[in-house]
């Protein structure tokens, strides 16, 4: 990932409403939400959450489809998982696998960090 694009997925996410939206669609699965569920489930009246949907579907944060009259938004687990991997990518002296939970071999994040 580009430092642009990290900035501009940062950018997006640095906002409550759509932090929220996000981590909402991301408990929304593959299926994802309509707009007008994700409007009421986090109670942001529609005008507001489309100026808000139109930035994290710039950042490339959300995808958005359309079921008939509806337009369904999903999470891009793929932006997410490549802006993590460029915030880890130097981290821990090298050892990126001792700071991100995902990939650690220590589930509880203990492990020590390797000495140079």
């Amino acid at each position: 990932m580009e430092i642009s694009n990290a900035v501009i997925s940062l950018t997006s996410l640095a906002h409550e409403t759509r932090l929220a939206v996000y981590r909402l669609l991301v408990q929304a699965g593959d299926a994802g939400l309509p707009a007008g569920s994700i409007a009421d489930a986090l109670g942001v009246p529609p005008s507001s959450l489309s100026h808000h949907l139109k930035d994290l579907k710039y950042a490339g944060l959300v995808a958005c489809t359309r079921d008939q009259r509806s337009l369904i938004y999903t999470a891009n687990y793929d932006a997410m998982s490549g802006l993590l991997d460029f915030l880890l990518d130097d981290c821990c002296g090298g050892h990126p696998e001792i700071c991100d939970p995902r990939t650690s071999p220590n589930a509880a994040g203990d492990a020590p960090i390797p000495s140079e």
